[in-house]
């Protein structure tokens, strides 16, 4: 049995000039950042996860739950985790205190995979595939006057790529919307798949003015219509909606998903490992969605850390219900914004090529942390 000796945080962040922020319908950033989980064992290995958000407040959550683990089995994180919730009910779970959680998670999964020297999918259910499919995720709003102009050139060097699936970012009012996915549809194409994302900026009339005017676009889903505890908005849309919904990036632990897949107020869900729970709460979602015949797809929007752990976990899903013939499988969000955090923290990058990226062949998580780059972007 390998005990956990250490746990801590490590803040990482990459800062651009702030003319040059881009996001999406609620605000737009030039800060990315995110806490990178370090675990030791008592035998020497060291696991590597990410926690969502800012890393001091993921630090202070650390301090409360750090002792719950230390001197435990790295194989016992998720019984420690439901421990942690029920004994601290009254902290609720959307907060970072679950987002910590999620990178101990992710950080013993690796932790795991190193001792028996397996890959962290093969832990999860067993390597289904040797690459999985990514969606382009840009098309960001940004501070120019002309959104069209600058959504065409974040779009145009892509179309090249080899992509089969982006989205872009709408929700600032339906006219624009429909001007957006119209130009992101001529450039990308006819033959890939054109998602959209509201980031929850819209009231469910205003979400449905938006795809009628998009109608001609062919839009494969539209993510995050509505804020997310809007279940009753969910619920309405889901009977009405002619275009697949999405969501679940800004959902936190089972219980919120629950909602979602019971009610299937959703086609879609998007759980992100670095706040969901990490890869022992996506299994349990990835197993729920199979029994509602619901697709899923990652969110992923910090560090190389977290589009590992959703890399090896898309991996490890089974096509059910499908068999040899998958019209539409599970898509990795694949950030292509300014953001060397994602790639730039490795000695080798996880390779992307033609639209896929490559699950990682060795053990735990199969990434190697660049401890140069590292200092770079650890804030002084």
């Amino acid at each position: 049995m390998s005990r956990i000796r250490d746990i801590r945080i490590l803040p990482l962040q990459y800062a651009m000039p702030p003319e040059d922020a881009y996001g999406m319908a609620r605000g737009l950033t030039h800060v990315r950042g995110a806490g990178l989980v370090l675990l030791d064992t008592e035998d020497g290995v060291e696991g590597i996860g990410e926690a969502w958000g800012p890393a001091s407040v993921n630090a202070a959550y650390l301090e409360i739950v750090k002792p719950y683990f230390i001197g435990r089995s790295v194989f016992a994180q998720r019984g420690i985790a439901q421990t942690i919730l029920a004994k601290h009910y009254h902290f609720g779970t959307q907060n970072g205190l679950v987002a910590m959680l999620s990178g101990i998670d992710i950080a013993a999964h690796d932790a795991m995979g190193k001792l028996l020297n397996v890959p962290v999918c093969d832990l999860i259910g067993g390597r289904q595939r040797d690459r999985v499919p990514v969606y382009a995720s840009g098309g960001y709003l940004t501070r120019a006057e002309d959104h069209l102009a600058a959504l065409a050139a974040q779009l145009e060097p892509l179309a090249g790529r080899g992509f089969g699936a982006y989205k872009i970012k709408i929700g600032r009012h339906p006219r624009e919307d429909a001007e957006r996915a119209a130009l992101a549809r001529r450039i990308i194409g006819d033959a890939p798949l054109l998602t959209v994302d509201v980031n929850g900026n819209y009231t469910l009339d205003i979400v449905l003015e938006s795809m009628r005017r998009m109608a001609e676009s062919d839009i494969h889903w539209v993510e995050e219509p509505l804020a997310p505890q809007d279940w009753a908005g969910y619920r309405e849309l889901a009977a009405r909606t002619p275009i697949p919904i999405a969501t679940g990036e800004a959902l936190y632990t089972l219980f919120d998903f629950r909602r979602v897949i019971d009610g299937r107020l959703a086609a879609v869900l998007q759980p992100d490992l670095t706040l969901c729970g990490g890869l022992d709460t996506a299994r349990t979602i990835g197993a729920l969605c199979g029994a509602e015949h619901l697709r899923v797809s990652p969110h992923v929007w910090g560090t190389g850390i977290g589009l590992a752990a959703a890399v090896h976990w898309v991996a490890a899903l089974p096509s059910y219900p499908h068999a040899e013939n998958v019209p539409y499988p599970a898509l990795i969000e694949y950030d292509v914004g300014r953001n060397p955090l994602q790639n730039g923290i490795f000695e080798t990058p996880i390779r992307f090529a033609e639209g896929f990226l490559h699950v990682p062949t060795g053990p735990g998580l199969g990434i190697t942390l660049d401890r140069d780059a590292l200092r770079r972007f650890t804030p002084a």
